[in-house]
């Protein structure tokens, strides 16, 4: 069975290079592996979510939900340094990924962890996300029906999604398994969609 960006432990030789890369608004020299989501480039789709999104708490406890080698957590942790960031994905790769990255950009702000080694008790002020769309919808929606409930109140998550890949059904969806929820498409730019999804207060 040939490896995905979603495979535990991807079997393909780790070919580790240096790609620069927008964080925060500064070019900075990071690494990335095959055998992770976008192993050779900055994602386009993650490029639009970090480009719309507004700034996210200063404080308080954030996700990077499907992070891959970290750019978004990288992002999060430059723009909030008195939060505590979550990195979380199942790719034990892309977590040590995102490990070296944090330390190549002086980041001590970011927690890599599987989804199972994120204490339960943990609620998050935002969530941003290029969710992991080729799971297939049934591991997509369950994905997200267990870390959704999880924001403060208030709080809300931020998802990225291709037009083509299913961004407007995913919208409707998400309105109305989360009901009390403001769902919104916070945004469009080129092939993408911008989803906010709000917890009540």
């Amino acid at each position: 069975m040939p490896d995905h960006y979603f495979s535990p432990d991807p079997a393909a030789p780790e070919a580790v290079r240096t790609i620069r890369v927008p964080i925060a608004g500064v070019e900075r020299e990071l690494v990335t592996a095959t055998g992770v989501f976008s192993g050779d480039r900055l994602d386009a789709g993650t490029a639009v979510l970090l480009d719309a999104v507004p700034a996210p708490p200063e404080t308080g406890e954030l996700l990077d939900l499907g992070c891959g080698w970290g750019p978004i957590a990288a992002t999060l942790a430059t723009r909030s340094p008195g939060a505590r960031v979550w990195a979380v994905d199942v790719n034990a790769r892309a977590l040590s990924l995102v490990e070296r990255n944090a330390e190549l950009l002086s980041l001590s702000n970011i927690t890599p962890a599987t989804p199972e080694l994120v204490p339960e008790h943990v609620r998050f002020a935002t969530i941003w996300s290029n969710p992991p769309i080729r799971i297939g919808k049934p591991q997509l929606h369950a994905l997200l029906e267990a870390w959704i409930p999880r924001l403060e109140p208030g709080g809300t998550a931020w998802l990225v999604v291709q037009k083509h890949l299913g961004a407007d059904s995913l919208l409707r969806w998400l309105a109305e398994r989360f009901e009390g929820f403001e769902v919104e498409r916070a945004d469009s730019k080129r092939t993408y969609r911008i989803i906010a999804v709000t917890a009540p207060d």
